[in-house]
């Protein structure tokens, strides 16, 4: 607060975007995670904030499985007794301009009155109009999007059977399948390509590993670029991600974002909650 020079009660909007990895469903069905590990409690941190800042405005962006996690009905009654309006949310990414198949739980909260959720809106982007921009790698320098991987001949030989825009390795004759995928019935987006005129499925931090979900090109026969599922978070084509520790770390940064375009639809709705009289308000624009 000093290095801000913020007093009590000036801060517009506090943000909070913690750790959801113990949350998350996938990894608490695999028993990678137990929902009581300690990260999980640093959302519980957001209290320590928010009586210190009494910041106008709250959203908390997380997995949807917080939903009936009892942190979250801490923070909930907390932030009423400190007579904030608040309500949470479990809202798809793809419904507000991000080319991509994310559900997120969102929670606003205010101490001026209820903020209103972002209406969800009707034209969904796809994978094409993520991509239409984007040079083939062999033909950039950007090394978000060019670099070397190195992959078995096996595993080459399981990606270029695959169908083209939107296959699974589920059609592939048994024979052609990887040994452990054999009479295995779950994770079958696992080697899956994306499809062309449809969302992406979600982002995540293996999103350069086609062993970790459908993350497959839809025509070339690799797995998706660094850039290219940074586009489909809503980056733009030029943002800069540090590369000095490699691809893997820099995947992680960009399947744990918040979709930028998603987080924008909500800064809107919370500037206009603020700001009601604001030109940008009255007249639509910004």
């Amino acid at each position: 607060m000093q290095e801000l020079g913020l007093q009590p009660g000036e801060l517009d909007l506090l943000a909070a975007c913690p750790p959801c990895q113990g949350f998350s469903t996938l990894r608490t069905m695999n028993g990678g995670r137990d929902p009581r590990e300690p990260l999980n409690d640093l959302v519980l941190e957001l209290i320590r904030f928010v009586h210190a800042f009494l910041p106008k405005a709250i959203m908390i962006e997380n997995v949807p499985a917080l939903m009936n996690d009892h942190r979250l009905h801490q923070i909930k009654q907390v932030l009423s007794e400190s007579r904030y309006s608040c309500k949470a949310k479990i809202l798809n990414a793809e419904h507000f301009g991000v080319p991509q198949r994310r559900r997120r739980l969102v929670l606003l909260g205010s101490r001026f009155g209820a903020i209103s959720f972002p209406a969800p809106q009707k034209r969904r982007r796809t994978v094409a109009q993520a991509f239409r921009h984007l040079p083939s790698p062999n033909k950039s320098d950007d090394p978000v999007h060019s670099y070397n991987v190195r992959r078995s001949n096996h595993v080459l030989a399981l990606i270029r059977q695959i169908p083209k825009d939107g296959g699974s390795r589920t059609q592939l004759p048994i024979d052609d399948q990887l040994n452990c995928h054999k009479g295995f019935d779950g994770f079958k987006d696992v080697y899956g390509r994306m499809a062309w005129q449809k969302p992406a499925p979600t982002i995540t931090g293996g999103c350069i590993n086609p062993s970790k979900g459908r993350f497959l090109h839809p025509h070339e026969n690799r797995a998706i670029t660094l850039r290219e599922a940074a586009v489909l978070q809503g980056f733009p084509t030029h943002y800069f991600f540090d590369m000095s520790r490699g691809r893997y770390p820099a995947a992680e940064m960009i399947g744990n974002a918040f979709p930028p375009r998603f987080a924008e639809y909500h800064a809107r709705e919370i500037h206009k909650h603020l700001h009601p009289c604001s030109p940008t308000n009255v007249t639509g624009n910004g």
